[in-house]
């Protein structure tokens, strides 16, 4: 809200002025190989679901609590750091989740080829070599090192309790 003399204005509304990004239903898992410059070409079934993205490009960023990384579409990565933009900078706890966050972000585009070059600093984090597995994820897609997925796959994880603690409270939305 923006005080004007004795007038309260709630800018708020002013949302429904700002371009609104397509909503995003990534699916797939995928199976790809780095080159030796730790470039991968986005594999087909994913490129095309991204078609009206891949323009914008895409960030890339270490997981927050897996060792994976993310590709956001730009798109994406811009509400991302909206939301993040809102944090109180006053507050040491939200410097350093924006410092955290933002550690690493890397702007990436397709290459003449197809391909993105995924920075090495990244892929050492993730522990990630040759071999690696994307999930798509709804709006942004997960890159894993092929070992350290298929090792996820294998945690113990009540998917029942799960799906219930996650979803049980959501109520359906058939607008």
């Amino acid at each position: 809200m923006v005080s004007r003399g004795k007038k309260w204005e709630d800018f708020s509304t002013f949302d429904a002025f700002r371009p609104k990004t397509k909503m995003l239903n990534l699916l797939g898992e995928y199976d790809c190989k780095l080159d030796a410059k730790g470039r991968m070409m986005l594999p087909k079934g994913l490129k095309k679901q991204l078609e009206d993205s891949l323009h914008e490009g895409f960030v890339i960023n270490r997981d927050l609590s897996t060792k994976s990384l993310v590709v956001y579409p730009m798109a994406v990565w811009q509400q991302e750091a909206r939301l993040v933009n809102r944090l109180n900078k006053y507050k040491a706890k939200n410097r350093e989740f924006i410092r955290r966050f933002n550690n690493g972000a890397t702007e990436l585009k397709l290459d003449a080829q197809g391909r993105l070059l995924i920075p090495s600093a990244l892929l050492g984090s993730a522990e990630v070599d040759k071999e690696v597995k994307l999930l798509a994820l709804n709006d942004r897609v997960e890159l894993w090192s092929k070992k350290n997925y298929e090792q996820m796959l294998k945690e113990d994880v009540d998917m029942g309790n799960l799906a219930e603690d996650v979803m049980g409270d959501i109520e359906p939305d058939f607008d």
